[in-house]
């Protein structure tokens, strides 16, 4: 496929021109290749390794959550030369969505994680960027229930601040590193909040606004929307796919 053609469109369904986003994220095409993509590979992250994998699966498109340039500009020696000298001498494309991933109604790591964990989505809250950005809905079950659901789709127990109810019912869900937004979810008037991380004081927000609270990581966390985007491009464009797992345990 032409990879002009296949940006344009990533770049319609993503609304990356529309959604805000951090002033180094760079959304969309980071580095071209020869102009045509057979294969696509989808990662968190941009980093060695995951341009070593992709090199391996024979892919020449690489779709990562993170991209190239979040520490601005920078010259390309060391680590950015590596990378990027790996991204061309193997013809790799890449193309990176942050927000505009993390927020998108149906591929994205928000909506994505919250329908796997069976809740029934009713909303969006907490604000970044002057949007919201993540959902909310119903779901009821135990508290132990729920975090065990959580558990089994991220591979890994979540760190659990139960200062909430024992049955849980409205759950909201902003995936990475969202503890900052606990006050949003409780002024959403929500009982459950699910996110990868936060800082140290979080734990006191929890405590004292009365919310259960579940850090299931950062990575795992935002595995779902790159997967769930390389998927939507198979089923419209027939291009074979396969996710890098490259795991930080953060």
């Amino acid at each position: 496929m032409d990879l002009t053609a296949l940006v344009s469109y990533l770049d319609r369904y993503l609304r990356v021109a529309e959604v805000p986003d951090a002033p180094h994220a760079v959304n969309g095409l980071q580095v071209a290749n020869a102009g045509t993509v057979s294969r696509v590979a989808a990662a968190v992250d941009l980093c060695e390794a995951t341009v070593r994998l992709a090199a391996e699966q024979g892919a020449n498109l690489l779709l990562v959550h993170h991209g190239l340039f979040w520490g601005g500009l920078q010259p390309l020696t060391g680590r950015a030369y590596r990378r990027v000298t790996g991204l061309v001498t193997r013809d790799i494309a890449l193309y990176s969505a942050h927000l505009p991933l993390d927020l998108h109604p149906e591929v994205g790591n928000n909506a994505v994680l919250a329908r796997q964990l069976g809740i029934s989505l009713r909303g969006e809250f907490g604000e970044e960027y002057g949007l919201p950005i993540g959902q909310w809905g119903d779901v009821d079950m135990s508290r132990d229930a729920f975090e065990r659901r959580l558990a089994g789709l991220t591979g890994s127990a979540p760190r659990r601040m139960a200062f909430g109810p024992e049955r849980v019912r409205r759950v909201g869900v902003v995936t990475g590193a969202a503890g900052s937004m606990i006050a949003q979810a409780a002024a959403a008037d929500l009982d459950t909040f699910v996110t990868g991380e936060g800082p140290h004081h979080t734990f006191f927000d929890a405590e004292e606004l009365k919310l259960n609270v579940f850090y299931a990581g950062h990575y795992a966390t935002e595995t779902v929307g790159v997967k769930a985007l390389a998927e939507h491009l198979h089923g419209r464009f027939d291009l074979p796919w396969s996710f890098l797992d490259h795991p930080t345990g953060l």
